[in-house]
Order: C-alpha cells, then structure tokens, then sequence
C-alpha cells in the first residue's frame, strides 16, 4: 500500500525571526510497506514537538550545528527531523513490532521512515496521554529536571527566578523548586500568564517582563535578599540582571537564550566582576548531557503527576499544515507550556 507523505520544509536558511513564507508543506509517495531484507521501521506520526532551538538549525551558520549531533544544520527542501510519538505500520527491526507506539526521533510530516541506529525506543504509555510523552515526560521535563538538581543543586528555601516560566521548561522547573521547597519567582510576558504561573502553577510570585523599565530594580524589589538560583532560558539582559541581583554562591543553569536566537543585537553579558567576587557558577547544559539521569526523573515525575502536584502545561496545534504556525509562535511569546503538534489520532 502506498500513500502520500505531507511534510514540512524550509525552502531556503531562515536567518532572522522566522516567518510563514519560510516553510512549505510537501508531498511525497511512501510504501508502507517493506522489502523482506529491510530493516527499517516505518511510523505514523501522532504527536510532534515543537522546540525554539530549532531555529538554530535552520539558520545559514549556527555555533550551535558543530557542537551537538542533534542540532546539525537543516538542508532546504528536505524533511526535518523532531522528537516525537507515533505508532509503527510496518517493521523490518525484530526490535518492534506493527502497532508498538513508539518515541523518537521522527520528522515534521505524517510519516517517517527509520532506518537501522534511529533513535527511536518502545513507548508505555503508563496510563497518561501521549502528548505527555512528547513534553513534561520527554526532553522539556529532563531539561527542567537535570538543570535545576543537577547543575544548580537547590538547598530547601533558597529563591529562585526563572525566566520565560510559563514555556514548555520554565513552567516545570519552578513546580520542581516549589515541591523542594524553594521560593520561586518568574517571568512571562503578559498578565495572563503571570496569574496563571501564581494561581494555578504556585509560584510565590511572577511578573511581566515587557512591563518592567529596570530589570535590575525589578528584580531587587521581588528578591530583596537576592538569588540564589536563576534558571536561565532567554538570556540577554534578563541574564544580566540576574546576576546582578545574585547571592554569594549563587547557579546559573543556561537553558536557552531565546531572546537572542533570532536577533544578535540583543546579545548581553552578566558582571564578570559579579562573576568572580560573587563565586557564581554559570553553566550552559542540554538534555542530552543526563540521559543516564532519565529513570529518576522519569519515576520521580510521573509519582507528581499521579498525585497531582505537578500539572503538566500543554499548547497543542492540530494537522502537519500547522507546524510552521505553531514554530513561529514561539518567537511570539504566543504559546503557554510545551507547543507540540498533534498529527493524527492513535
């Protein structure tokens, strides 16, 4: 049986903030079936992550592209590959099976073929929604988890900032500092987002960002005695005022500096001065770095959601057609919570 494949393309490197015309939806014919020799997977694709470094991919020159294996360059034209949840339709791997749902390494399209080496791994879904599985139990929650107890190593009260708090990571660090027993505070970027990261999610305190004048003064004023842990994830000068404001001892864990991904201008630094006096550890980080951390935080993170104290943030776009949407959205500050894009029904 053959179908068409509906996939998502850049047509040429997106350099600045991206836009509509930098995407084009294309189609392509797929068996889905395969040869007697093959020993590839072929998976229908449910459920695709939405992800802001991305956009580092696709540019003409990334840093970014030497320096990790899953940030390698987009090549115009050709599918891109995300991680994501989908069911098998057909298998030449005795490791699965037709009908297994599967998480892995999958493309912005309806289908995907992997071949021998993919990433792709058996999915139990433990009773939660799929989605889940593409967000607060997959890369954001490891991110969230792995940069808050594992680079900056919380003590019991201590304050906590986190910035962009209500987007797929921010949101789940500070539920994690919350149940630690830390005093957390962050940031978003309208009054509907900080009542929700306050009435909903527990923070002590949030604020919007576009509405302080002074960061530095703001966040003096909801950290009178300083921070002790900034979870950084837009950089610029939200980060240099972070650590302004920073304790002796104080962590800085970089997740992401979103502010500057699509306009260099934006590019700050933090006080060496600070840095130094102040002994403050600033560490960049990605996910990958704790896959052996991934059973802890799996367990852990599925007891909270069982019992309700963590409450997972979803934004879920529906169809192939709106994945360049939902990717712009980001750099928009549109989204609430882990944007993915549901593709299909199981």
């Amino acid at each position: 049986m053959e179908v068409i494949n509906r996939y998502i393309a850049i047509k040429t490197h997106v350099d600045g903030a991206p836009e509509e015309s930098d995407f084009e939806l294309k189609t392509s014919p797929i068996a889905l079936s395969l040869a007697p020799a093959s020993n590839e997977v072929i998976v229908k694709n449910l459920y695709v992550s939405i992800d802001p470094y991305q956009i580092n991919r696709m540019k003409s020159y990334s840093s970014s592209q030497k320096n990790s294996e899953f940030a390698v360059g987009i090549v115009p034209g050709e599918a891109i590959d995300t991680y994501g949840v989908g069911k098998v339709v057909a298998s030449g791997n005795p490791e699965f099976e037709k009908g297994d749902i599967v998480g892995g390494l999958v493309s912005w399209g309806e289908y995907s073929v992997i071949k021998p080496g993919g990433m792709l791994n058996k999915l139990n879904p433990m009773g939660f929604p799929l989605s889940y599985h593409v967000g607060v139990l997959a890369f954001s929650g490891l991110t969230a988890y792995a940069g808050f107890f594992e680079i900056c190593k919380p003590k019991k009260g201590e304050k906590v900032f986190v910035s962009a708090a209500s987007g797929s990571v921010g949101n789940l660090v500070g539920q994690y500092a919350k149940l630690f027993g830390c005093y957390v505070v962050g940031c978003a970027g309208s009054q509907d987002k900080v009542a929700f990261l306050k009435e909903k999610l527990g923070f002590d305190d949030a604020f919007n960002y576009k509405e302080a004048k002074d960061l530095k003064s703001t966040l003096k004023r909801y950290f009178p005695d300083g921070i002790d842990i900034y979870f950084d994830n837009v950089g610029g000068e939200m980060q240099e005022a972070a650590v302004d404001n920073m304790n002796i001892n104080g962590r800085v864990a970089v997740c992401g500096v979103i502010s500057e991904y699509t306009d260099d201008e934006k590019r700050a630094a933090p006080s060496m001065m600070d840095v130094i006096y102040k002994r403050i550890k600033i560490q960049g980080f990605l996910a990958g770095d704790y896959l052996n951390k991934f059973a802890d935080f799996f367990t852990t993170t599925c007891d909270h959601l069982r019992t309700g104290d963590i409450k997972p943030l979803e934004d879920i776009s529906e169809g192939v057609e709106s994945i360049p949407s939902a990717f712009i959205s980001l750099f928009r500050g549109q989204n609430v919570g882990k944007k993915m894009v549901k593709i299909a029904e199981e």
